[in-house]
Parts: C-alpha cells; sequence; structure tokens
C-alpha cells in the first residue's frame, strides 16, 4: 500500500534547492577527482557548519588531535571553526594537508 503525503509548495522548493545543492557537489567533487565523503556529511557543510569541523569528525579526530597532526594550535583551530578567526592560507594548507583533502574542500 502506497501512502501519500502533501505539503506544500515552498516546502517542494526547499527540498529541491537541497537536492540539486548536494548534486552540485557530487559534480565538484568527480570535477576534482572525488573526496570520499558521504552526502549526509557533505549536506551539514551545505546547512552552514564549519567544512573543517565536518571534515575533522568525519576522519574521526579531535580538536587537539587534528590540532598536533597539522601544527595549527588547538585555540587557534577552534576559533576557526567556530568562525570567529578566517584561518590563514597557511594554517588551511596545514589542516589540508592533515586532513588528506584539499583546501578547495575546507573553503566551500
Amino acid at each position: 500500500m502506497t501512502e501519500t503525503l502533501t505539503i506544500s509548495r515552498a516546502e517542494y522548493d526547499a527540498l529541491t534547492e537541497r537536492v540539486e545543492d548536494l548534486e552540485d557537489i557530487l559534480a565538484a567533487m568527480n570535477a576534482r577527482g572525488g573526496q570520499p565523503m558521504p552526502l549526509e556529511w557533505a549536506g551539514r557543510i551545505i546547512n552552514g557548519e564549519s567544512a573543517i569541523r565536518v571534515w575533522r569528525e568525519f576522519r574521526g579526530l579531535s580538536l587537539r588531535a587534528l590540532a598536533a597532526k597539522s601544527g595549527v594550535s588547538a585555540g587557534y583551530l577552534s576559533e576557526i571553526e567556530a568562525g570567529k578567526k578566517p584561518g590563514s592560507v597557511e594554517a588551511y594548507k596545514a589542516l589540508a594537508e592533515a586532513l588528506d583533502t584539499s583546501v578547495d574542500w575546507l573553503v566551500l
């Protein structure tokens, strides 16, 4: 038995927009050689969460572990993740290397 669900046009448009955003991310990933990140993780970035935090958690690293691995201080990393500081190019390069990704994926 199939159930029917009725949603408003605004809800439908919002869902369609999210699907299109995810499709764009997948297309960009494939064009860049692909970064292995499941859609639910990418969705967190689309919804405004810090890309560095999402990548860090995806890689299974604590904030302190990423700080140690990248050479970026834990305090500075915390401020970058929280959006309190923009982060330097050098910091992003070190974080990207430690996360085994490219800087492009951290500054979406």
